[in-house]
């Protein structure tokens, strides 16, 4: 089995070759009487010329796309942008996704770190799945790849083979999770041993610094900040005007123009969402779940979730794990 790292222009250089790395000193202790290891580790690039990270540095490859036939699994790190956030600007880009395309249809799973998720939303790997990337790139990603089914602060989630992950060294979990889809829970515990990794938090919101939603100033990432800042606690649309300072009226309309929504289906959708999340990343009960989505009681809170999702918390969760292929 082959796990190929890509390597493009202004690409995060940990990144690229931490993840090789870290791969390669797993691979050789997973090795078992000096046999071979159960895959190979390989970099690639567009044309298999050497790369430059977002520092200027140069890093070699291994191959190029032509001469890879087929890989088990592909990770793609984040990049180094520009004030406008935008993907490096070359033609390697658009054959690069293009490449990550044909290798999922071959049967790769495509892994994405930090803002490395926006080149599989080039190749339209993110189309109707569910995905994450680091909570500052969140609402581009959305507003991007509109078909996308992005999902605030989780910190890592597979769907039908596509790997998404936020944080610029999210590449570490990334490949601890690939040896685990290859080769079984035992071996990813393994390699997290030797390499001296722990795990790391379900969500990203614990990072997240207070004023950042408010301080990009759209009212409706503030108004969902607001009710997620809620927690637990009873939270009312009555509360969520007096926070954002307006009145109801005017809570009312805002939230019309901006999401087609009342203020109570807001509430429940932004709940329903925080419950989704937990119910993919944690392993809590659905009365915690219930409490921690803002609900006052259970019965509401699997009423809610059935009206949003079609069904109960427990059969999503069931079907949220089978869509990732969990074991």
């Amino acid at each position: 089995m082959d796990i190929a790292i890509l390597g493009f222009e202004s690409c995060l250089g940990l990144g690229f070759i931490g993840a090789a790395d870290m791969l390669t000193l797993s691979r050789r202790m997973l090795a078992k009487n000096g046999a071979p290891g159960p895959y190979n580790v390989m970099t690639v690039s567009y044309d298999g010329q050497a790369v430059r990270d977002g520092a200027g540095r140069r890093f070699e490859v291994d191959a190029g796309f032509d001469s890879v036939d087929g890989c088990a699994a592909v990770i793609v790190p984040g990049y180094v942008c520009d004030g406008s956030h935008a993907l490096p600007p070359t033609p390697a880009i658009g054959a690069a996704a293009a490449w990550l395309r044909r290798q999922h249809a071959l049967g790769a799973i495509i892994a994405g770190s930090c803002n490395g998720v926006f080149l599989l939303g080039e190749a339209g790997l993110l189309n109707g799945r569910r995905c994450t990337t680091t909570w500052w790139r969140h609402n581009e990603l959305k507003a991007r790849y509109p078909h996308a089914d992005a999902a605030w602060g989780a910190s890592l989630i597979e769907d039908g083979r596509v790997v998404t992950a936020g944080g610029p060294l999210s590449w570490i979990d990334l490949s601890l999770h690939i040896i685990r889809a290859l080769l079984g829970a035992e071996a990813a515990k393994k390699a997290a041993d030797f390499t001296v990794v722990d795990t790391v938090p379900s969500t990203q919101a614990i990072y997240v610094p207070p004023g950042h939603l408010s301080a990009s100033n759209p009212f409706l990432l503030e108004a969902e900040h607001f009710v997620r800042q809620a927690g637990d606690a009873p939270f009312t649309t009555i509360d969520l005007a007096r926070a954002l300072k307006v009145s109801d009226r005017t809570l009312h309309r805002r939230l019309k123009e901006a999401s087609g929504e009342t203020p109570k289906n807001f509430l429940d959708r932004v709940r329903f969402e925080t419950a989704r999340t937990l119910l993919e990343t944690t392993r809590s009960s659905v009365k915690q779940l219930a409490a921690a989505s803002g609900y006052s009681d259970e019965t509401s809170f699997r009423r809610a979730f059935r009206r949003y999702s079609g069904m109960t918390p427990g059969a999503y969760r069931t079907w949220s794990q089978a869509r990732r292929g969990a074991k």
